[in-house]
């Protein structure tokens, strides 16, 4: 017997968002981590907040909210409230009722730029990689560094001089620029509209762009994300970036790091070893004095396995720049850049530690 098509839709239902859920749906296992993290995060989150005075958005679901954005790769917060408004699995993960109203898009961001302020981010990340530790997924001893081109959120139009004053647009919106033979370059050019954005290109015979960068460590057992920074692309943010984040390593017990050519410079090489850090870089033969590497690295078995494991780094970048949409950032200034660049190395250690959770052999 056909169906009947019928179009009233139901007045009531007694089915709870709990129950819709499947029980082995992958989100499930990345909100049991995420509501962990939160609890440890909670005496912080009080100290943000006035005792007193209107409540506002929950910080546990502003940030459960970002996260479903990274994870499905949302594009905007408009869409995002869209997204929440008719997605039972959305409302399930945040925390919202069925009968709950949607934030206002408006509202939320003015919420989220409390979060924005304060280092939640870089604790989130934290949190999350003592989490893989305590379940044996991270190693202590060998890592790998390397770094990537953001593309900022300002257009090569806004790239003007610093000093001088330009003359009225003749279409506000979207003005006619001539930069036939003007030399442009960041210690005389600015961008108007992100003044921290330098224009940088990632390897020769690429176009220039208006970037920050954004650079990681990673440990080389699993590929998950340890710690990251991002910094101006000023042409050595990259090392830079890795002598911060190598110096932040607890425990003094000597490690190793892995990484391309870009590393191999005599003074990185030095640095390394002061901070009991064996350089497993790529050796750069044609730079001008020859590698700062040398048969006392490259004649160790783990100086090849190092060189073999660095390349999953890439697989971090990949996943930031699709997913996560951390191609080209939504928000101007390092802070904030950093902030949301951590914070989506966070969601990728989530599903990373939730897949190999899967994979791993029942007991």
């Amino acid at each position: 017997m056909r169906g009947a098509d019928q179009q009233q839709s139901h007045i009531f239902s007694y089915v709870s968002p709990e129950e819709r859920v499947r029980k082995d749906h992958p989100l499930r296992a990345i909100r049991a981590l995420v509501d962990e993290v939160l609890q440890k995060l909670s005496p912080q989150f009080d100290a943000m907040y006035a005792r007193v005075g209107r409540p506002s958005i929950p910080p546990e679901q502003l940030l459960r909210a970002q996260l479903l954005q990274m994870l499905y790769s949302i594009r905007g917060e408009r869409l995002l409230m869209e997204e929440i408004d008719y997605s039972m699995l959305f409302r399930w993960f945040i925390g919202l009722n069925l009968d709950d109203e949607v934030w206002d898009a408006t509202v939320f961001t003015k919420n989220r730029d409390r979060l924005l302020e304060a280092d939640v981010a870089t604790q989130f990340l934290a949190h999350v990689v003592e989490q893989a530790r305590a379940e044996g997924l991270t190693s202590d001893e060998h890592f790998t560094v390397d770094g990537t081109l953001l593309e900022a959120w300002a257009g090569a139009k806004s790239f003007q001089l610093k000093d001088k004053k330009q003359p009225p647009p003749d279409d506000p919106g979207n003005p006619t620029v001539n930069f036939r033979g003007e030399k442009r370059s960041n210690e005389t050019h600015a961008s108007k509209t992100d003044p921290e954005a330098l224009l940088a290109k990632k390897a020769e015979g690429k176009e220039s762009k208006l970037s920050y960068t954004g650079n990681l460590l990673v440990e080389n057992r699993n590929g998950l994300i340890v710690d990251a920074e991002v910094f101006q692309a000023n042409g050595t943010a990259e090392r830079d970036a890795a002598l911060v984040m190598l110096e932040k390593l607890a425990g003094r017990q000597p490690v190793t790091v892995g990484g391309d050519k870009g590393f191999d410079t005599r003074d990185f090489v030095k640095e390394c070893r002061n901070l009991r850090v064996t350089p497993h870089v790529a050796q750069n033969h044609a730079r001008p004095g020859g590698s700062a590497i040398d048969g006392r690295i490259t004649r160790h078995a783990g100086y090849a396995v190092s060189q073999r494991k660095r390349k999953r780094i890439e697989e971090c970048f990949g996943w930031l720049k699709t997913i996560a949409l951390m191609r080209k950032v939504r928000h101007r200034g390092v802070c904030k850049v950093h902030w949301l660049f951590t914070f989506a190395c966070a969601a990728y250690n989530l599903v990373r530690m939730r897949n190999l959770a899967a994979a791993a052999p029942a007991l």
